[in-house]
């Protein structure tokens, strides 16, 4: 069953948003006219919304990343308001900084659902869902015509009983549902029958028959007045109509209803029990958003594991240290002041050549190896169950997004199944950008694509013609920019360290040695129709590097 929107349903969930999404920081805003989705792609999490007249509800996402034909919109979400008994909702959004408000208005009339952009204070619409002709064309460049204001009694002020009843009681009983609907504002065919039958809130499916029609009118009248009027916050449900289970703000007197914590939760409630109904979803019943954002989980879980194996990887014997640590507390008066290095004989007779930093004593270097063999057995006890962990939640949530592409499960399963982090719309829950940033000892910037799908973005959108690009030899990976703008090339060590964050973003990164090329970006090429992340580079040097995880915490800027 399509969605019904009312205006008490409209102005209930525009609150709804308001207090979710009011302060939220906007991105971008993903408009696709084919399938009628419309995404607003927050800082904080996405508002997703397919405005098919056979979809229709929106739902909170967690973040997901712009992409290439996605409108730029930077901004803040002032409010999210609907007028007075009206179907249509608007999200006022504040430019960073300078000048440029605009609206974001998404209209629920009939089956002309759409949304549109309106630059303030002038009126223009600037981006469109669907474009329409007629009374009020949807175009870009056009000014933007809003629906005619409700014309209905009651919409800003309540109706008094006398006019109430003046209204209804002159009508014949099987009329007075339409006469309603047509005259008194915030009725609609989903509370008609409540209002004129005056069943009381909480009564059973069958009070209604036995209130006396005078009663009746009175008791709708003040079911309208406590629903439009009154104080007490909504109840959300999803209650039982003629036309299907529908949510609605508050149960509907004389009919069964299943209460829900809020008007989104009735929503996702409502688009799960129509996708079960239709025998499953189809691919492109998904929001492409919701597809993205597991797409995002399933990709943080990999590098995890990946970081994971490769800090395992790097671990050194905590048996050689501890070693260390005894041979200099028994050689202590052979070791010089104020030395980075020096060679003792060893327990075994053999010569042991031991790094030292000079600032410390002999007794601290001691402590020193000691401490680190500490965290080495605290390290070898605590990562095999967290990367067994990490592997499962990889494979799990893989085996997902294989069943939404095959249109084999639903939203609601989607959204239970993403990490409680990303369910809460947390920051973390998905990256910043196409590429996180590591800044070298020498205090160059480099940047590490996020996946194939976003190496490409980082190469051609993100860097200048004489950056350093660099990427593992004969394997997939990361692409990683070095920002340079020096003459020649970059200082032998930021380029190694540059090379290792190349190898540890690539499957060679349990290797012992890495092969990465690396060439000035402007001699990097896409060919036509080649596959995400597909380059030829040119001109071309190669590096070797032994790919230390520690590089990934001591180098990373976010």
């Amino acid at each position: 069953m399509p969605l019904r929107w009312d205006p008490l349903l409209v102005r209930h969930l525009a609150r709804e948003l308001d207090g979710r999404l009011a302060g939220g920081r906007v991105r971008a805003l993903r408009l696709d006219g084919a399938s009628r989705q419309m995404a607003l792609l927050l800082r904080e999490g996405t508002l997703a919304w397919s405005l098919h007249p056979d979809g229709g509800a929106p739902l909170l996402l967690p973040p997901v990343e712009p992409a290439d034909g996605d409108h730029p919109f930077p901004g803040r979400i002032r409010e999210a308001r609907a007028p007075d008994d009206e179907r249509t909702l608007t999200f006022q959004i504040l430019p960073t900084r300078g000048r440029g408000a605009r609206d974001l208005v998404v209209e629920l009339l009939g089956n002309q659902w759409n949304a549109l952009v309106v630059e303030r204070p002038s009126g223009v619409i600037r981006h469109v869902l669907v474009r329409r002709d007629g009374p009020r064309p949807a175009r870009v460049g056009l000014p933007y015509a809003p629906p005619p204001l409700s014309a209905r009694e009651g919409a800003s002020a309540p109706l008094t009983l006398e006019r109430w009843l003046d209204i209804l009681e002159p009508v014949p009983p099987p009329q007075r549902r339409r006469e309603l609907v047509a005259r008194v504002a915030w009725t609609s065919p989903l509370n008609a029958g409540a209002l004129v039958e005056g069943a009381e809130e909480g009564a059973g499916a069958q009070a209604a028959e036995e209130v006396t029609a005078p009663d009746a009118l009175r008791a709708g009248y003040r079911l309208w007045s406590r629903w439009v009027w009154g104080e007490a916050p909504p109840a959300p449900a999803l209650v039982d109509t003629p036309w299907g289970r529908h949510p609605y703000p508050w149960p509907i007197p004389g009919r069964e209803f299943q209460p829900a914590s809020s008007l989104l939760e009735a929503l996702e409630g409502w688009r799960a029990e129509e996708s079960q109904g239709a025998g499953g979803h189809a691919e492109g019943a998904l929001p492409p958003v919701l597809i993205a954002a597991l797409e995002a989980a399933v990709d943080h879980r990999h590098r995890r594991v990946t970081r994971l194996q490769a800090e395992w990887d790097a671990l050194e014997d905590a048996g050689d240290l501890r070693g260390l640590g005894d041979l200099l507390l028994a050689r202590f008066r052979e070791v010089p002041q104020g030395v980075s290095s020096v060679t003792l004989q060893d327990f075994d007779g053999t010569s042991a050549k031991v790094t030292l930093d000079p600032a410390r004593s002999v007794q601290e270097n001691a402590k020193a190896f000691y401490d680190r063999a500490a965290r080495v057995d605290r390290a070898r006890a605590r990562l095999p169950a967290l990367m067994e962990k990490a592997a499962a939640e990889a494979e799990r949530l893989e085996a997902l997004l294989g069943e939404a592409r095959r249109g084999a499960t639903d939203p609601a399963t989607i959204r239970a199944a993403l990490p409680q982090e990303a369910r809460r719309g947390g920051g973390d829950a998905a990256p910043a950008g196409p590429y996180r940033t590591f800044r070298t000892s020498g205090g160059l910037e480099a940047r590490v694509g996020r996946g194939a799908k976003h190496n490409d973005d980082l190469t051609f959108r993100h860097s200048a013609p004489d950056d350093v690009w660099l990427h593992a030899r004969h394997t997939a990976g990361a692409h990683v920019i070095l920002r340079w703008r020096g003459p020649g090339n970059p200082p032998g060590r930021d380029l190694e360290e540059a090379a290792a964050l190349a190898a540890l973003h690539s499957k060679a990164r349990t290797s012992a040695a890495v092969a990465v090329d690396w060439t000035l970006r402007k001699y990097v090429r896409k060919p036509r129709g080649a596959a995400p992340g597909a380059v030829v580079p040119q001109r071309v040097k190669t590096v070797m590097v032994r790919p230390d995880a520690t590089l990934l915490d001591r180098l990373a800027v976010e």
